[in-house]
């Protein structure tokens, strides 16, 4: 049986049934207090009778005895004869009091007084509002001036006085300052020495409208202190009263805190009202891990990981449409084509698919239609150049496709924007597509315009600043990236800086000097440092320094000789040994080189191969980049809105020249 312990008041015990024990005597209070306040550690016998008497007598130690006896009893009375107790327990020559923290008032009192460290107002305000209440009265009010209690009645004083005040700057940072008044009129009326009382108190009546109010208490608070005390108020008490004499700026809440006041409300209230329901609770992780996604750096690291937990949990749960609710819920718009964690997108791209076979056939079109455009999201990249005729690799294609037929069927804004984010991330079957994926940025900006879908409206932007950099329209490029900042600036999406840094990056490359381009590469280079985007910054600083070398006719290998090339390694190395003079390493190289990843560097990485193998003569690989360079002699290879390699058409008449 739990036995809970109380000494906020009068010492005493409860059952489980909250019913009270029966303790006996003082003396047997005595004793079971004096455990408490030795917090789980043995006090010898002869320590006990020092403490209990005043002059123990000549039985004392029988007498304890049997007070240990009684309150084993009363504490566990169905324990079997001959069993040792399990919470009043004998250890050599003493006694002790073996509970859980959580089964004492006091200790669990001073847990949550310690634990709140510097939680915000709400939670202050929620947790010590609760453990004020645990207070019957004084502690250990049924005993004296005791020598052993008093350091341990001075000390639960004390926490509790700091708990009432903190209680008090909590509700009056939350906006209920009237409500703090009375609970702190009653506290300086009975503590009048404790100077932040009458502060708090000052500022709860200024902030409830009670200016003269609020000066009196001051002028009460000096007035008590030079007369009882014989000291005069602190700095901080004189400067109050001054700021409340000429009404201080500071004293008022500014806009900040009000909404800071707002979320701590919020998230207390919808915390305490939601309790223990698990997927309630895992839809509205997984809602909020969309919106840290969009808050950079640590936020979008935190996001992803939290995301999969949230999936995971959900799966276990056995229910297959609170599992495709969870996954589909984080809608996060995607505009780069290399994942930042591909394990844990493949492990996403199964779990939806297996979610979906779960689903009964024929239902859930929503549910159907965002586990589909996750699959097509998290498998951007996945498809090599000539396979995309395999069923399997052909499966995010299917995806996408699937996906926007449900999402334009059922008529849903939303649900239709993530599809198409999904139909844009596999809208690289072949070079030369840009014209297609600026339609598919141009469609996404005005659905989103028309229905306030922000986040895609800056996707849509973002997808038609590669694809009329691709386009050679620099100009329509400049003024989707100005859009793009405005928005980004309007609705604290700080990631969003990270493109068009970078698009302004490859501007100045395209016209610029190439002092002037690596200079702002570098500045691009920075805005990348904490971003949690690995898929987007592994290797793109030297390769986009190499971009502006070859567009100036310098040596590739100039200064990257060691350089961490990321993803684009392979089709980098034929270029770096060429330079250094080791051209049969080149060949080897380029034999065995695969095609590139289908993304948005695609054009950018043939264009590179088809160097290479034209400076080494390598026939088949000329063949191979020109057949896939063909389609996009038209544009620049440009695509990713971060480097240019210049016009297609120039490294497709090298390779036509070569092959000739």
């Amino acid at each position: 049986m739990r036995v809970e312990f109380g000494v906020l008041g009068a010492v005493s015990a409860w059952d489980e049934a909250k019913e009270p024990l029966r303790l006996k005597g003082p003396r047997h209070r005595a004793v079971l207090a004096r455990l408490i306040v030795a917090r789980r550690r043995v006090v010898p016998v002869v320590r006990l009778a020092e403490d209990l008497w005043e002059e123990p007598p000549g039985d004392a130690i029988g007498s304890l005895r049997t007070f240990v006896g009684d309150l084993r009893r009363a504490l566990e009375p169905d324990r079997p004869p001959r069993t040792p107790p399990r919470l009043l327990i004998t250890e050599g020559s003493g006694y002790a009091l073996r509970v859980p923290k959580d089964d004492v008032d006091a200790w669990r009192f001073e847990e949550v007084v310690e634990s709140l460290g510097d939680a915000g107002p709400a939670l202050v305000a929620q947790r010590l509002d609760e453990a004020l209440g645990w207070w019957r009265g004084p502690a250990f009010a049924d005993f004296g001036d005791e020598r052993w209690l008093r350091s341990e009645r001075s000390r639960l004083t004390e926490l509790r006085l700091h708990a009432v005040e903190r209680l008090a700057d909590a509700r009056i940072s939350l906006g209920r300052a009237a409500e703090a008044v009375p609970d702190l009129d009653a506290h300086v009326t009975d503590h009048p020495w404790r100077e932040d009382a009458w502060r708090l108190l000052a500022l709860a009546l200024y902030r409830s409208g009670r200016q003269a109010d609020a000066l009196s208490v001051l002028r009460r608070a000096r007035a008590m202190l030079r007369d009882q005390l014989g000291v005069d108020p602190s700095a901080r008490l004189r400067r109050l009263e001054e700021d409340v004499l000429r009404q201080a700026e500071h004293l008022d809440p500014d806009a900040d805190a009000s909404v800071n006041r707002v979320w701590e409300q919020a998230t207390a209230a919808y915390e305490g009202a939601l309790g223990s329901r698990a997927r309630t609770r895992l839809e509205s992780t997984v809602g909020l891990m969309r919106d840290l996604a969009v808050t950079g750096g640590g936020g979008l690291e935190a996001a992803r990981h939290h995301r999969v937990a949230a999936v995971a949990a959900a799966e276990q749960l056995g229910d297959p449409e609170l599992t495709a609710r969870v996954i589909g819920v984080y809608d996060v718009p995607a505009i780069w084509t290399r994942s930042d964690d591909p394990e844990q997108a493949r492990w996403l791209v199964d779990t939806s698919e297996r979610t979906l076979r779960a689903l009964v056939p024929g239902s859930h079109d929503a549910a159907r239609c965002r586990l589909l455009a996750t699959i097509a999201v998290e498998s951007r990249g996945a498809l090599p150049v000539g396979e995309a005729a395999s069923g399997v690799l052909a499966r995010p294609l299917q995806a996408a496709g699937q996906a926007e037929e449900i999402a334009r069927r059922l008529g849903d804004p939303g649900l239709l924007a993530f599809a198409l984010n999904g139909t844009f991330m596999q809208s690289f079957r072949r070079t030369g597509l840009a014209l297609r994926r600026d339609g598919i940025g141009a469609e996404v900006v005005a659905l989103s315009g028309h229905h306030d879908l922000v986040r895609y409206e800056v996707l849509g932007h973002l997808i038609r600043i590669q694809a009329r950099c691709a386009l050679a329209d620099l100009a329509a490029a400049d003024r989707h990236a100005d859009t793009v900042d405005e928005l980004a600036d309007r609705h604290e999406l700080p990631l969003v800086s990270v493109f068009t840094t970078w698009y302004r990056a490859l501007r100045t490359a395209s016209a610029g000097s190439r002092e002037a381009a690596e200079a702002a590469y570098a500045q691009a280079s920075d805005s990348l440092r904490d971003a949690g985007m690995p898929g987007l910054e592994h290797g793109l600083a030297p390769l986009a320094r190499l971009s502006v070398r070859l567009r100036h006719g310098a040596s590739a290998a100039e200064e990257d000789a060691d350089a961490d090339w990321g993803p684009y390694e392979p089709w980098v190395r034929p270029l770096l040994l060429i330079e250094g003079g080791r051209t049969e390493e080149a060949r080897a190289a380029l034999r065995g080189i695969a095609s590139p990843p289908r993304d948005l560097m695609t054009e950018a990485l043939w264009c590179l191969t088809a160097g290479a193998a034209i400076a080494v003569g390598d026939r088949t690989v000329m063949e191979r980049a020109h057949t896939q360079l063909l389609p996009a002699s038209g544009e620049m290879a440009a695509g990713s809105g971060l480097i240019t390699l210049g016009p297609v058409a120039e490294q497709v008449g090298a390779l036509e020249e070569a092959l000739a």
